[in-house]
């Protein structure tokens, strides 16, 4: 009798680390390059692959993503190349989703049919907004009728796409954002993500905001526009699977679920993070120092640590609340053994009584006034 064998599944991550212009709310690895080798970058990620070959050797890989930065600025022959070399060492899963990020300008959405011939099945719009306004003010390059026209495109090559957009604006109101979400989802299919916007250290709006240059919107006109966004997304029958995504026909993201659900995963490219076999992998920040040791013999990671189970513990609660699914015991025994030695019983009871948390046989998750007050909720439970 043939026994089947239970292959290990990976994700895999590249980064690239270019965009056009910097957004002011952006605090990714981002940089502005105007001059890039896109044959010494193809070089670069060939070679940190076959270096991180033993991680990815014999696995079965169920998601690729390629981020950034704007990673649809690459050449699509990079992607084909990278694609080939992965196969060459490990299988893919039959239902592998590989997603690209992209904006929406007519020079990219010009190379979406020769990223789909590279491999590329999904890809991630980053519209923003539908208002040419707001769009100026978020420092984005392209407009409105750009953003439409792109993801009609991308509707036409692509079976599964995404586009994300960003609410809770200074001076937004929930009258605005019902029709511009209305209009969003004319144009959607079955996924959506939409990202409340944060003011991050280190970015422009930062400094802005500081200045009080611009406000944002009060905690009850925030409460009202996540509630409205809700709403209306059950109404079109999404489900929101994550708190700030939304998707409907079982078109959830593969891949950042594997980050959600506390899976394994390869980052490669400058500032990418891995989590392998309960490690933390991060790779060189800086583009050029990352590039430069891509391309020698050696690996171009910063430090390799072994994650502590207390590490894990907290991870696993940040990442897994976001779900509407929440933490799953299993999970936790999976990772930690006995778990309860982490797990404050008290704290859990205290969020049970005040309705912001849910527990059962499986697990426990956050209630959708939880969801509100996610980051205190999750800063409560941490150790």
């Amino acid at each position: 009798m043939e026994i089947a064998i239970i292959k290990n599944k990976l994700s895999l991550y590249f980064h690239w680390p270019y965009c056009k212009s910097k957004c002011p709310y952006c605090d990714f690895n981002s940089h502005v390059n105007n001059k890039i080798d896109h044959n010494l970058w193809a070089n670069a990620y060939l070679n940190e692959i076959g270096k991180h070959s033993e991680q990815i050797s014999g696995k079965e890989i169920r998601s690729i993503f390629f981020g950034g930065g704007t990673p649809s600025l690459m050449d699509p022959s990079i992607i084909e190349k990278i694609i080939q070399k992965i196969l060459k060492i490990c299988t893919f899963a039959q239902d592998i989703e590989i997603t690209l990020e992209a904006n929406p300008t007519s020079y990219e959405a010009k190379k979406f049919i020769e990223f789909k011939s590279a491999g590329i099945n999904r890809l991630s719009l980053g519209i923003q907004s539908l208002y040419d306004q707001d769009l100026k003010f978020l420092g984005r390059e392209h407009s409105a009728r750009e953003a439409i026209l792109t993801i009609n495109s991308a509707a036409e090559i692509f079976e599964n796409y995404s586009f994300d957009l960003i609410y809770t604006r200074p001076n937004q109101t929930v009258k605005a954002w019902k029709s511009e979400l209305d209009q969003a989802l004319n144009l959607a299919k079955d996924h959506i993500s939409l990202y409340q916007l944060t003011i991050e250290k280190g970015t422009k709006f930062y400094s802005m905001h500081k200045a009080k240059e611009f406000s944002m919107p009060n905690d009850e006109i925030s409460y009202r526009l996540y509630q409205s966004t809700n709403e209306i997304m059950h109404q079109h029958k999404f489900t929101c699977y994550e708190v700030s995504n939304f998707a409907r026909n079982s078109k959830e993201s593969k891949h950042n679920l594997c980050y959600w659900n506390y899976d394994d995963y390869l980052g490669i490219g400058p500032g990418a993070h891995s989590r392998v076999e309960d490690s933390a992998i991060y790779q060189i920040y800086n583009p050029d120092n990352w590039l430069k040791a891509a391309l020698s013999d050696a690996k171009a990671n910063q430090k390799t640590e072994p994650l502590s189970e207390s590490e894990m513990f907290n991870e696993i609660l940040l990442m897994s609340l976001r779900l509407k699914d929440g933490v799953k015991f299993a999970k936790l025994k999976e990772k930690l053994g006995e778990y309860n030695k982490y797990l404050d019983n008290k704290r859990v009871s205290a969020l049970v009584d005040n309705e912001l948390l849910i527990i059962d046989d499986i697990g426990f998750r956050a209630t959708d006034q939880g969801m509100v007050k996610l980051n205190k909720l999750i800063e409560f439970l941490t150790i």
